[in-house]
């Protein structure tokens, strides 16, 4: 049974905030206390260090719900398929539903079921539920997928990883500046032709404090006690670098296919060097260096949009050419991602 992605769609959303916005933040360190370097100085040492220049917020008026289902129109017209043909919604995110300046998450009904209102989907049948696995939902809601088509519960699946981090940002920490929002989607589906998800990989640690290293935490006592999404960046980069090379690796060869037939690595965009770092070490693993043009990153223009990131990214470089990254028929490539949990997963398909 080959299981292909038939439709693809995203929605970058058009409000750009660029470095030189944070100029007049007040930034201050975990204990509350002001950082002494200029901001000048955080945030050129922020651009050298994670590549983003930009990012992409939505509007005022705008929800996570409104540019999953622009993503999922986009997706579904893609593929040329019937919207009541769709037995399953999953939808990967990590903040729910938030208006503007409201500061409280909504989570009830599932985003799923709103996007199915909003797609006007009149079936039952269609089951619409939300995925919560850190940046990595998006791949594991594919994986998801694959499971219910392989078990005979579904012949069509749309798969959206959407979210609106810049909902959930504490402006004093210097975090803040690598979040963004976007959202893609994706038709999963039964297919005759050759080729599809080969293999998956799929790893939670939590038994040394990883669980702790993204998390929903208070701000320093300057701004209150309210919630932002917060994380251990050193932790995070030092562990992304030892597991999530081991999880490439152990994915690829599980389908059976060789490191010389990869074309490219749709990675989580969460930080420039990080990334390459992770690729590089991966290569490492079989002796090999990295070769150019295998890794697409749009991080420097979107800036870290969770798990919209690896969907938006596919789709921009199937449709667009983006950044002069194509894919033809029969090219293999990974899917991967790291994030809160700690989670990592993987995708060997082949276009």
């Amino acid at each position: 049974m080959n299981i292909k992605i038939t439709g693809t769609g995203s929605v970058i959303p058009s409000k750009v905030e660029q470095n030189k916005s944070f100029s007049n933040h007040l930034f201050f360190d975990s204990n509350g206390d002001s950082i002494k370097n200029s901001n000048e100085v955080i945030i050129e040492k922020f651009k050298s260090i994670t590549g983003i220049e930009q990012r992409r917020y939505i509007e005022d008026n705008q929800t996570v719900t409104d540019i999953a289902i622009e993503a999922a129109n986009k997706s579904i017209d893609n593929a040329k398929i019937n919207r009541e043909s769709i037995d399953y919604i999953i939808v990967a995110h990590n903040v729910g539903d938030i208006t503007f300046e409201s500061n409280q998450i909504d989570t009830l009904p599932c985003l799923a079921s709103k996007v199915k209102a909003g797609l006007e989907i009149k079936n039952p049948n269609c089951v619409a539920y939300d995925i919560l696995f850190g940046c990595p939902g998006w791949v594991e809601g594919v994986i998801q997928a694959t499971a219910f088509i392989k078990a005979g519960m579904a012949k069509k699946c749309l798969v959206i990883g959407a979210d609106t981090l810049s909902r959930v940002l504490d402006h004093t920490d210097r975090d803040s500046m690598i979040y963004a929002d976007g959202a893609g989607a994706t038709i999963i589906e039964k297919s005759n032709e050759q080729g599809g998800i080969l293999s998956h990989k799929t790893v939670t640690y939590t038994s040394e404090g990883e669980a702790d290293f993204i998390f929903y935490g208070t701000a320093n006592d300057k701004v209150g006690n309210s919630k932002y999404i917060k994380m251990h960046g050193r932790k995070v980069y030092e562990f992304a670098l030892s597991k999530v090379p081991l999880a490439l690796k152990s994915c690829l060869e599980s389908s059976g296919r060789s490191l010389s037939e990869l074309k490219k690595i749709f990675l989580h965009q969460a930080n420039l060097k990080m990334d390459e770092a992770i690729i590089n070490r991966f290569y490492g693993l079989y002796n090999k260096k990295m070769p150019e043009n295998i890794l697409p990153m749009n991080i420097q223009e979107f800036g870290n949009s969770s798990v919209a990131t690896v969907p938006t990214l596919f789709d921009l470089v199937i449709n667009r050419n983006y950044c002069g990254h194509s894919l033809r028929k029969n090219d293999l490539i990974l899917f991967a991602s790291v994030g809160a949990g700690m989670n990592i997963n993987a995708i060997t398909y082949q276009m």
